[in-house]
C-alpha cells in the first residue's frame, strides 16, 4: 500500500498547502480519501492522472473535503474524456450535496451526459462496506457538516489505513485507528481544545491506547505549523503536500 499526500492543508490553505486529498494505491486499485477543491491542482503538480482513480471516499460534506469533485467531473467530461466508471462513497446525502454544489458553481453542469458511469454509495455508521478490493468502515465523529461526519478505516492488502476526518476528540477515533498500520489524524492546533478539531496536546495522550504503528498529522493551521518542530515522537510523521509513504 502506498499513500501520496496530494493536499494536507486546512480549509484556508495555511502554509500554502492544498486542501485535503490523499491518493492510496493498494490491491491493484487506486482510491482517493477526500477531494478538496484544489485536488486537480495537486494532481497536476504531481503529474497524476485523474482517470486512473476509480473510487473516491469522502469523510464529510465540507467543501474543503468534497468540493473538488465538481471540477473532477468537469475535467472528466471536457479534458480527460474519461470512460472509466467512477464511484463516490460518502455520508448520506453525498450525491445531493455534490449536485447542489455543481449547480451553484457551474449551472447545468450535472445535466450534461457523461461518457462514464457515475455511482454513489452511502456509508452507514460502523457498517463495513466493500468497494472493489477495498473495505471501509465509517465511525461517526464530532464535526457538524449537515450530514454525519466520519472517520474512515480502510483495509486492503492485509494493511489498515485510517483517517480521522475532521473532529474534536471522541472515543470512536480509538476504534477507527486501533492498531492501524498508518493513521492520518487531523491536528489543527498545537495545544488547547479547538471546537470540532483536535490539537497535538489532545492527540498525544491517546497514542498508546490507539496503538497505530505510524501516525501522520495533517490539516494543520498556522499556529500548529509554527510549532511542528516541537512534535517529538518516533511514531509521528508530519504531512507535507507531495509526501509519499509506503505502508
Amino acid at each position: 500500500m502506498r499513500l501520496t499526500v496530494v493536499g494536507c492543508g486546512d480549509a484556508f490553505g495555511s502554509g500554502g498547502r492544498l486542501q485535503t486529498c490523499y491518493l492510496v494505491e493498494a490491491a491493484d486499485t487506486r482510491f482517493l480519501i477526500d477531494c478538496g477543491a484544489s485536488a486537480l491542482i495537486g494532481f497536476n503538480r504531481l503529474k497524476l492522472d485523474p482517470n486512473t482513480v476509480p473510487t473516491v471516499f469522502i469523510s464529510h460534506l465540507h467543501g474543503d473535503h468534497y468540493a473538488g469533485l465538481v471540477w473532477w467531473l468537469l475535467h472528466a467530461k471536457h479534458i480527460g474524456k474519461r470512460t472509466v466508471p467512477l464511484t463516490v462513497v460518502g455520508p448520506p446525502g453525498v450525491e445531493a450535496r455534490l449536485k447542489a454544489a455543481a449547480e451553484a458553481l457551474f449551472p447545468g453542469s450535472m445535466k450534461v451526459k457523461l461518457r462514464h458511469e457515475l455511482h454513489f454509495v452511502e456509508l452507514v455508521r460502523e457498517k463495513r462496506a466493500s468497494v472493489g478490493p477495498v473495505t471501509v468502515t465509517p465511525f461517526e465523529v464530532s464535526h457538524p457538516s449537515g450530514a454525519p461526519s466520519y472517520a474512515l478505516r480502510f483495509e486492503a492488502e492485509g494493511k489498515v489505513l485510517a483517517f480521522t476526518g475532521d473532529s474534536e476528540w471522541v472515543e470512536s477515533l480509538v476504534l477507527a485507528g486501533r492498531d492501524a498500520d498508518l493513521y492520518l489524524m487531523e491536528c489543527y492546533q498545537f495545544e488547547g481544545e479547538p471546537r470540532y478539531h483536535m490539537s497535538w496536546s489532545t492527540i498525544r495522550p491517546h497514542l498508546d491506547r490507539i496503538g497505530a504503528k505510524r501516525v501522520l498529522l495533517t490539516h494543520m493551521a498556522q499556529p500548529m505549523l509554527a510549532r511542528r518542530g516541537e512534535v517529538a515522537d518516533p511514531r509521528v510523521v508530519l504531512a507535507e503536500d507531495g509526501l509519499v509513504l509506503d505502508v
